[in-house]
């Protein structure tokens, strides 16, 4: 017989208990029960104040038939204590809430039937993406709570609630904080909140939540609060068509209304349990339980409908991506490539470096604009410039186009620190730009455990020891010998990984560049074929650098056409200056494939045609 929470997820549809603040409400406690009037209305307080308040919650729903009860702790974070004076007890309040409903559950539980707590972990009050809270001081309060919840016996924790996906990213990082620490394994749903027009509160799309939660260690993702199960219908069926992990949905009792001054929700147990034994039997969730408004009533009725069964087969067609906050973009796209706008970039965009120089966030935040208009799926952002501060410059810009550009953001930087500050202020899931072997392995253990913090995709140049590989046999080996640390050792998945075997000029006339074009695109295609499951992408410009502004869009364009046929999945273009080849005279076409593939003979050279 199974016991641990993981094993049963397996086997059964596991029901997790309704709504701790209905069921204090209930009990019409007063401001002594609180502790005073100064704690009047912090929930959280009763797990010392009065306890058995606490406990009679837990039992309620136990005894209706649930699996799991949550921890009177959703606000138990130093951030929404301080609101109560009370930030200094946060991890006292997380260990007694969690060691509180652990007593409870020990009571109900039986060899047979094992009743779990989950650690109830809220959004707080503050949206980190309007720069209410910074990134490092939401982690540190998340870690707080998880410690305490942790220490106290939680058996797994709920993420829930959370308006804005970089809230659910920080208590992320602080949750494997304290795992890491302590070298223990927690299982973590991680559930957010989609209100009544289908996006979360700062709108973003169900697409991008997933799309930005998935490369995390956790164990499920879902939704709670907000709307009642019908609202959630459309949002719960992608979820389980495209989610690689078990779903959890936890609706409020219909949609609440103000009577009398308080909220009422008038979803009856019956109706509650009937939405909920859709998802279940239909769609294929696997972790279901009640949000505001569910009481007792609504969780027996829901244990009795669907506490018995399995979980469904789903069957899931994934599409690795990225994502802005507001929604998802694949990394790979038939036909071929994704778009990443070269643009944003004060290496390669004039433009871009001067308005950078000025200050001009807003110039900057309109260029980005412009390339998403122009068809760009993607934004490289790079504000390297040398005698400026550029982790300032990075701070200020991706924390305009976090909420700015509805496009996901790739970071060029070779500088770790400017890395992280870009990646804090994030809420989708971006891309690194980039990694190498250049100086060893020290650059790959550097970033990639930020790429694993922040749940973050990178991009993989062939470059070694020896410097930019420029034969197929070199890209491939250094490509192969990235693959292996990064899976292996980093803990990386050959999805989060973009190669780029590097494009150099076919304009320079020398020999040593001539077969560039070849090799650039054989090694795509050697790459794909031994790594199936990575993405491949080029700098497309450079293959055309130091010709006139005419010849390089055309030998741009004609040179993607042909890296696309190599297997190339994105490109990093002015994607106005790409022109589809039937724009391109047939004469133009001819020039630029003999240059590509160094087609030259006896006193022809199509770089002087």
């Amino acid at each position: 017989m199974a016991h641990t929470f993981l094993d049963i997820l397996k086997e059964k549809i596991i029901v997790v208990d309704g709504a701790m603040g209905t069921s204090i409400q209930e009990q019409n406690l007063t401001p002594d029960d609180f502790g005073g009037e100064r704690y009047n209305g912090c929930n959280e307080y009763l797990a010392v104040t009065k306890p058995s308040a606490i406990e009679q919650v837990h039992a309620g729903f136990l005894e209706a038939g649930c699996d799991i009860v949550e921890t009177d702790s959703f606000g138990s974070t130093p951030i929404v204590l301080a609101e109560y004076d009370l930030a200094d007890r946060a991890y006292t309040l997380n260990l007694e809430a969690a060691k509180l409903a652990k007593r409870v559950a020990s009571d109900f539980s039986t060899p047979d039937r094992p009743r779990f707590v989950a650690g109830s972990i809220g959004p707080t009050t503050k949206l980190p993406s309007l720069g209410h809270i910074s990134f490092i001081e939401m982690e540190e309060g998340y870690y707080t709570q998880a410690k305490g919840l942790i220490d106290g016996g939680a058996d797994l924790l709920i993420v829930e609630t959370c308006q804005d996906i970089l809230q659910t990213k920080a208590a992320l990082a602080g949750i494997f904080k304290v795992l890491a620490e302590t070298r223990l394994r927690v299982p973590i749903i991680a559930s957010v909140t989609i209100e009544t027009m289908g996006t979360m509160l700062l709108g973003t799309e169900i697409a991008a939540a997933l799309m930005s939660l998935e490369p995390y260690d956790i164990d499920l993702i879902g939704m709670n609060c907000a709307t009642g199960p019908k609202e959630m219908s459309e949002s719960v069926r992608y979820l389980c068509a495209n989610s690689t992990k078990p779903v959890f949905v936890m609706p409020n009792a219909g949609l609440p209304e103000n009577v009398g001054g308080r909220a009422h929700y008038k979803l009856t147990p019956d109706e509650f349990a009937g939405y909920l034994s859709h998802f279940v039997k239909d769609l294929g969730v696997s972790v279901v339980g009640g949000c505001c408004g569910t009481t007792p009533e609504h969780l027996k009725k829901l244990s009795a409908a669907v506490g018995s069964l399995s979980p469904k087969e789903r069957d899931v067609k994934f599409t690795p991506g990225c994502s802005s906050l507001y929604q998802c973009a694949p990394m790979h796209v038939d036909p071929a490539p994704v778009l990443v706008g070269e643009r944003t970039n004060a290496n390669g965009s004039k433009q871009f470096r001067e308005l950078l120089l000025k200050g001009d966030i807003e110039g900057m935040v309109a260029m980005g604009k412009s390339q998403i208009r122009e068809g760009a799926h993607i934004l490289d952002v790079c504000v390297a410039y040398v005698g400026r501060d550029e982790a300032r410059d990075m701070q200020e810009v991706i924390s305009r186009f976090n909420t700015q550009m509805t496009a996901p953001l790739m970071i060029d930087s070779t500088e770790t620190p400017v890395l992280e500050e870009a990646l804090r202020r994030i809420a989708g899931r971006a891309i690194v730009n980039s990694i190498n072997m250049e100086d060893g392995e020290e650059r790959l253990g550097k970033v990639l455990p930020l790429c694993r913090k922040y749940g973050a995709a990178v991009v993989a140049l062939t470059i070694d020891e020896q410097g930019m590989a420029k034969s197929v046999a070199r890209k491939l080996e250094i490509a192969r010998r990235i693959h292996g640390l990064a899976i292996h050792k980093y803990g990386m998945r050959e999805q989060d990984l973009i190669f780029d075997t590097l494009t150099f000029t076919l304009g320079s006339g020398d020999e040593e560049f001539r077969k560039a074009g070849i090799e650039t695109l054989e090694a795509v295609r050697a790459i794909k074929r031994e790594f199936p499951n990575v993405h491949t992408s080029l700098g497309v410009s450079n293959i055309s650098f130091g010709l006139a502004p005419q010849s390089r869009t055309v030998l741009n364009s004609v040179f993607l056409h042909y890296a696309i046929e190599s297997g190339l999945d994105m490109a990093i273009v002015h994607a106005s200056k790409i022109v589809p080849l039937y724009k391109i005279s047939e004469e133009e076409r001819e020039i630029c494939r003999k240059l590509i593939f160094d087609e030259r003979s006896p006193g022809y050279d199509p770089l002087h045609d």
